[in-house]
């Protein structure tokens, strides 16, 4: 686990993001808490529609519209961005604090060569001259592992490979040395040597760079190889905080045991996965007792009672009245699964 400071670069306290769209209003984030300090990596991770990328734009302050941050604070390095005007947050962006988006094609300009596209983020935030916006670009390219840098730089992004283009999107969010990245499914849309090759380069990034990083993916393997910590979203709220080894052999939380359960074995290759019966909440009309309660194999009847996100000891959090009265999934049967057809 990388060492980090005692006082957090990031402090995210009981963020909640709505959606008022026509047939109602959708609460896509309720209540999320967490801390992040530097040199530290959290993985946040849940099932598509659990809230992770609502967050990461909730934090960025790019939550689209009809979407709006409707309480909490975010602070970074001690300012609450949410005290912030258009002008001063556009320039905390990209500079303080930066993200890598899932689809670099989307991501960046196809009409723009790659070094006029990686000097405008850095000039944008008045870094200093042409002349060191492009060895500033030159140098950033070089870390990334871009061959060739100079002559590169005048490439057009469909000239260059997937990998490469997330190299490149990697690249455009370090480029001011920020505090803060946030890292949106970085790896989606590449194959798995690319993906190592990717995460391995974010690692060794942030720590030189002393960096934080915040992770967001539905890949559990990533998370086993990149982050210190994980909070596991689901239906808009955190349901458990770990640091990564203790989450991996430990779960405290039933869809976590759940989520790890459905992932394939190398011991098992023919073995049929356990899968996760139902479906996520309405959260239009969200539940008012646990999220997880209707594809829940562990449920009581205190479950009609919506839990709190409490603190279990050694750094560990999960919003379960089960877990908390002490209880573990990591050895429980996996066919309880609802919904797991057995031979």
């Amino acid at each position: 686990m990388a060492e980090t400071s005692p006082e957090p670069i990031l402090r995210v306290h009981d963020l909640s993001t709505r959606f008022f769209a026509t047939f109602g209003v959708v609460h896509a984030v309720d209540g999320v808490s967490f801390d992040l300090h530097p040199r530290e990596t959290l993985g946040i991770v849940g099932e598509s529609g659990s809230g992770k990328s609502v967050t990461a734009l909730s934090i960025l302050r790019l939550v689209p519209s009809p979407g709006r941050v409707v309480s909490g604070t975010v602070e970074l390095a001690g300012q609450n961005l949410f005290d912030l005007d258009a002008e001063a947050m556009r320039r905390v962006r990209g500079n303080t604090m930066s993200t890598v988006f899932q689809n670099p094609m989307t991501a960046l300009n196809p009409a723009l060569r790659i070094g006029w596209q990686l000097d405008e983020a850095f000039l944008a935030h008045d870094r200093g001259t042409k002349e060191e916006a492009r060895d500033k670009t030159i140098e950033t390219l070089q870390a990334v592992g871009i061959p060739d840098a100079l002559e590169r730089a005048e490439s057009y992004p469909h000239e260059y490979s997937g990998g490469m283009r997330q190299r490149i999107v990697i690249a455009m969010g370090m480029v001011n040395n920020p505090q803060l990245l946030i890292a949106d499914e970085p790896t989606t849309a590449l194959d798995v040597t690319i993906q190592a090759q990717v995460m391995e380069l974010m690692k060794r990034l942030i720590d030189e760079h002393d960096m934080a990083l915040i992770l967001i993916t539905h890949n559990m393997g990533v998370v086993a190889n990149m982050c210190d910590r994980v909070a596991v979203m689901y239906a808009g709220e955190i349901v458990e905080e770990a640091p990564v080894d203790d989450l991996f052999e430990d779960p405290r939380h039933p869809y976590t045991w759940a989520l790890l359960a459905s992932l394939p074995s190398i011991e098992d290759v023919d073995a049929r996965l356990p899968a996760i019966a139902g479906f996520p909440p309405d959260m239009v009309d969200k539940p008012t007792g646990c999220r997880f309660l209707e594809r829940c194999p562990f449920a009581e009847e205190i479950c009609a009672d919506h839990p709190e996100l409490v603190e279990l000891g050694e750094g560990r959090k999960s919003r379960c009245w089960v877990a908390q009265r002490g209880e573990t999934f990591a050895e429980r049967d996996v066919s309880l699964l609802r919904g797991e057809v057995l031979e």
